[in-house]
């Protein structure tokens, strides 16, 4: 076994795979091929994009694979043993490998996943946290296994969860991931890394986010339309239907008893706008207000309640 770097293949494709790979790669560890899913039509532009990953791979010159599948794509399995690799590193990547791919590095295959397993196994960790109203996340460095996000544990960082949407909640996770995979690459190499066996019995699955779990019922808390518009921030984003309309939330919060009391508010009916001003939006809830501060209407950026009021006209009325 190597005690020197060991070579490694890099999969990943999203923008919390990013910082990882950038540390490999500063560190100086030979990378024969990055890997990551296909370019496709990304952003509201219709432009078709390479993903986070890919986009980073092709300003530092690195070798890329786009594979369709990786499962019985023989094409593919070739080129990885042809890398010779003594490791594979994925994060974020978007598929669950197959054997005969975990069994090609002798060193194994790490994955890193943003929550503290073995909770929130799955595709959405960062956001279901944030939904269920979690105070503390992290980040879990494993060896991978066949199961889910299952493999035994290397290591795992916590962090505070409240306040931060999706997307910058996922940024702190990244930074997290990749200072914890270069202080543990070492231990991986020399094949000393720990190998603490996940609790299956306290497994709990973070199931993908569909784009409707971003539409605001105002029949919910102040607080948990709050956390919604974190959850779903910037992606797939938070919504509310007026008049045909989607209209994105960006930024809302629970008003305090102290910040109205508006006009009404105890007698009106949820999804009634009590106020309009440069502060915001505030619309009725199942038990008080929630302010909305950032909206991005129908064919238009996102901006704040003040800048859209400079120019335009929000009517009172339901939502």
């Amino acid at each position: 076994m190597k005690t020197c770097k060991p070579v490694i293949v890099y999969m990943g494709s999203a923008d919390f795979a990013v910082p990882a790979l950038e540390a490999i790669y500063e560190a100086g560890y030979e990378i024969p091929y990055v890997v990551t899913q296909p370019d496709r039509v990304r952003g509201r532009g219709g432009r078709v994009l390479p993903t986070p990953v890919g986009g980073y791979a092709e300003k530092k010159g690195l070798k890329l694979l786009k594979p369709e599948r990786i499962k019985d794509n023989e094409e593919f399995t070739l080129a990885l043993k042809n890398a010779a690799p003594d490791l594979i590193v994925v994060a974020a990547y978007g598929k669950i490998l197959p054997e005969l791919i975990l069994e090609i590095p002798p060193l194994g295959c790490v994955n890193i996943h943003a929550s503290l397993l073995p909770e929130y196994r799955g595709a959405a960790p960062v956001q279901r946290v944030i939904l269920d109203g979690r105070a503390e996340t992290g980040v879990t460095l494993i060896h991978m296994s066949e199961g889910l996000d299952s493999g035994d544990i290397i290591a795992s960082i916590k962090t505070a969860a409240t306040g931060m949407n999706t997307g910058e909640l996922t940024e702190t996770l990244a930074r997290l991931g990749a200072g914890l995979l270069i202080e543990k690459l070492p231990l991986i190499a020399d094949g000393t890394a720990p190998r603490l066996p996940q609790d299956g019995t306290k497994a709990t699955y973070a199931d993908k986010i569909e784009k409707d779990e971003g539409c605001l019922s105002f029949d919910r808390t102040a607080k948990e339309i709050e956390i919604r518009v974190r959850a779903m921030t910037p992606v797939p984003g938070a919504f509310i239907m007026r008049d045909g309309e989607r209209i994105g939330v960006i930024r809302a919060r629970a008003l305090d008893p102290g910040d109205g009391p508006y006009e009404g508010q105890e007698e009106a009916v949820p999804g009634t706008v009590l106020n309009v001003s440069k502060q915001g939006i505030a619309v009725r809830a199942a038990d008080g207000a929630v302010l909305i501060e950032e909206i991005r209407m129908p064919g238009r950026k996102a901006m704040p309640v003040e800048e859209y009021l400079k120019g335009n006209s929000f009517d009172f009325g339901s939502l």
